[in-house]
């Protein structure tokens, strides 16, 4: 298991400066109907046949590589990060405490 602090401090590309970035995992997203390959995969399945694409089953990799989602506080710029594999990423927050000692004399 891998911890990641769900704020990060690192160096934004737009504004060019470092500063804090959102932490998230990257997710991808719903496969489109309509991309080329798929509509071109669903002419060729028409029909009789069977199926005419081959279907991968050796599957030798237990994890796969996460990516980091990394969005900027001040200009909402966002970028990727990819890690280490891992079988769980686990965020938590990072509490920054500050004590202000006040001086009555």
């Amino acid at each position: 298991m891998v911890n990641v602090p769900k704020t990060r401090n690192t160096h934004c590309v737009r504004c060019n400066k470092h500063k804090t970035h959102k932490v998230s995992q990257y997710k991808a997203g719903k496969a489109s109907l309509y991309a080329q390959g798929k509509r071109r995969y669903d002419r060729k399945q028409r029909g009789f046949g069977g199926q005419t694409k081959p279907v991968f089953h050796k599957k030798a990799k237990t994890t796969k590589k996460i990516v980091l989602r990394l969005e900027c506080s001040g200009c909402g710029y966002k970028k990727q990060q990819a890690i280490k594999r891992c079988k769980h990423l686990k965020q938590w927050y990072q509490r920054r405490v500050l004590f202000f000692l006040i001086l009555s004399h």
